[in-house]
């Protein structure tokens, strides 16, 4: 497709997608529903209109923790944000961006009588394009409403001014939220600005944070006449990556642990054969630095014979693998901790005199005298019986 041809397509698609959604905003859509269960003592709190107007396709909420800060792209009338509030508690937050006016207005008009009914108010709606979320599109319209563009001079000044919002007041900011959620609005986007929004999604993530998104992906390729229909577009149909596709999304952005949580079964829709269903994936921020030696190492717990993690690492079953520090704390964290055991070294060497580790070099033996030390030397006696104790109900003695 030539690049007027994209851009062409870009335009109808944002427009497409606009009105269909102000239009919901106004009236329920059945249509773009997909059957998704909420926990009901969340729904509770949320406005009837809220959830009349839930056009999602899965529940992210559900994989949040308290005390986290949260960015809910797409976040419609609120609903997956008054969820999220509840979710974090008192002492998290959480940010909901959306770009149609009405959704936003809907949401803000509900979000006092939220905040009453679960005693908080920690919700907050922002305008913006979630494949650019440097840009506060309110600021903008503030800016243009004041300055009219009607010259070439106009529209220079205002190039000026969008790149001094980017840059003084983003929208939000770098390294600023601990999760970032989605709930069906990826396939919304269009084909150019898919790569820029993952990449957006990574630069606003904290170190050591996480995207949790719910999205609608197909098991073939989109053909071109189905991407250029603007209806499938809204519908959420001619945008979905393929499901690889959707997941290599994340590793290309830079994401390390990516993990598919949900997927379902049966297919939302088919259209002309091809499949499209609701998936969540999970996927971390942190795999960036320097690979240094502490004499760390762990060991593979099965049940495959070995498996490869997204920097190359190999891990054989049950072998004791050597592993840089950044490496060893990343597994010390979910989702690879249930998967391996976690062998600390007897006297760690200090991280600035650690020399670099050969992270890409696959499997690399730990012997244990590197863990232990070279001078341990320890004999103990077998443990006494003074160390068992008797399982309830069993009279059976473990030691």
């Amino acid at each position: 497709m030539s690049t007027s041809a994209m851009e062409n397509l870009q335009l109808k698609v944002e427009q497409a997608v606009l009105q269909r959604y102000t239009q919901a905003a106004r009236t329920p859509a059945a249509s773009l529903c997909c059957p998704t269960s909420y926990d009901p003592k969340y729904t509770a709190v949320v406005p009837e209109e809220i959830l009349d107007r839930d056009y999602g396709c899965g529940d992210p909420s559900r994989y949040l923790c308290r005390g986290e800060t949260v960015l809910d792209l797409g976040s419609g009338a609120g609903k997956i944000c008054f969820i999220a509030s509840q979710v974090v508690g008192p002492h998290g937050r959480v940010i909901g961006i959306e770009m149609n006016d009405e959704m936003l207005a809907l949401a803000r008009r509900h979000q006092p009588e939220v905040s009453r009914r679960i005693g908080y108010s920690n919700v907050r709606f922002r305008k913006g394009k979630i494949q650019d979320l440097r840009l506060d599109r309110e600021l903008l319209d503030q800016y243009l409403r004041e300055h009219p563009v009607r010259t070439e001079e106009d529209y220079a000044r205002l190039e000026m001014a969008v790149a001094e919002f980017r840059q003084a007041h983003p929208l939000v900011a770098g390294s600023s939220v601990d999760v970032v959620v989605s709930n069906c609005v990826l396939n919304l986007v269009a084909p150019a600005d898919k790569e820029q929004l993952f990449a957006e999604i990574y630069r606003v993530l904290r170190r050591g944070g996480r995207a949790v998104i719910s999205d609608i992906v197909s098991d073939e390729e989109v053909p071109l006449h189905l991407q250029r229909d603007p209806d499938l577009w809204s519908g959420c149909i001619s945008g979905a990556l393929r499901e690889d596709l959707f997941l290599q999304a994340f590793e290309k952005a830079g994401f390390y642990g990516i993990t598919l949580l949900s997927r379902s079964e049966q297919p939302w829709r088919t259209v002309e054969g091809i499949e499209f269903r609701s998936v969540t994936v999970t996927a971390y921020k942190g795999k960036e630095g320097p690979c240094l030696d502490q004499k760390h190492a762990v060991i593979y717990r099965g049940p495959f014979h070995r498996v490869e993690d997204d920097d190359g690492h190999v891990l054989r079953r049950g072998i004791r693998t050597a592993v840089c520090e950044k490496t060893f704390r990343i597994f010390s964290r979910e989702p690879y901790r249930s998967h391996v055991e976690l062998i600390e070294p007897g006297v760690l060497v200090p991280l600035e005199e650690a020399p670099p580790f050969p992270c890409s070099k696959g499997t690399l033996v730990r012997h244990p005298r590197e863990t232990k030390g070279d001078d341990y030397c320890v004999t103990t006696a077998a443990t006494d019986g003074s160390a068992c104790k008797v399982e309830e109900g069993t009279g059976a003695r473990c030691c």
